[in-house]
């Protein structure tokens, strides 16, 4: 069993729900990265999502699109996000995952990828770029190595399609709220509650629904039907928009104990 399958295990136990945090890693520096984890988890989130920059991004909006260019002028690399994860996981009781391009992982090679990145500390990865026909290999080697392999479900996702990638995933499953790109909105799409909770009748890996998620009443609205929520955008814009360091820790300390208590 995985952290993160005993992190879900531990939540149903209790009754709670899990918030999950996206950052980005490198923005606006590593040695923040790791302080705004160690905010986030004394905070109370679950699990911790660390985006890895790509040049492409498959579906970030504006907010993380523009987090992953300033991380990349920056200089970040992949060894220095592995080496600054190796270095904070100690400091979390929460998992953490991490979301990556296809490409990263096929350029490093899939098994080194998976074996540095749990060297490192993380738990599973979320690969966005990664189409269920073509996850076999990846989903063979997470397997082997207890990591979890995190697939998209989409409002556009056929029924089917949602049981095959349901089959094919592990850790939870990443429900897609809306169909575009990530970013804060004001409502959330009708129909979402009745797709997630079709799917929920269908298996046993828990769901978590992420884009668009910013306010207290969207969480509350999904918290019933979704074993956990992902807030990227809201929290990066936080700490992006911040005037100073201090700021922006407190920014996202105050965000992420506001949905995790309407959690």
């Amino acid at each position: 069993m995985s952290a993160i399958d005993k992190c879900f295990a531990q939540l149903k136990k209790s009754g709670r729900k899990a918030f999950i945090p996206f950052i980005t890693a490198g923005d606006p520096s590593l040695a923040m990265t790791a302080q705004l984890l160690q905010r986030l988890d004394a905070a109370g989130s679950a699990i911790g999502e660390v985006g890895i920059p790509y040049s492409d991004p498959i579906a970030d909006g504006p907010v993380i699109q523009a987090s992953y260019t300033r991380a990349l002028r920056a200089g970040v690399k992949l060894d220095g996000i592995f080496d600054c994860i190796r270095t904070v996981k100690p400091t979390l009781s929460m998992p953490l995952v991490t979301m990556v391009s296809y490409a990263i992982i096929y350029r490093r090679g899939l098994e080194r990828f998976i074996d540095d990145a749990k060297a490192a500390g993380f738990d599973g990865a979320i690969v966005p770029d990664l189409l269920v026909e073509e996850s076999e290999a990846v989903r063979q080697a997470c397997t082997a190595r207890d990591f979890n392999l995190i697939q998209l479900v989409t409002p556009t996702t056929t029924r089917e399609r949602m049981l095959r990638i349901a089959e094919s995933s592990s850790g939870f499953i990443y429900f897609v709220s809306v169909t575009g790109i990530t970013g804060e909105r004001t409502e959330l799409p009708p129909g979402l509650l009745d797709q997630v909770s079709w799917l929920r009748e269908r298996t046993q890996v828990p769901i978590c629904i992420g884009f668009g998620i910013s306010r207290t009443e969207h969480v509350k609205l999904l918290a019933p039907v979704a074993d956990g929520l992902i807030v990227g955008s809201a929290i990066v814009r936080r700490y992006a928009d911040a005037s100073d360091p201090q700021a922006a820790l407190n920014q996202v300390d105050e965000l992420a104990r506001e949905l995790i208590a309407a959690l």
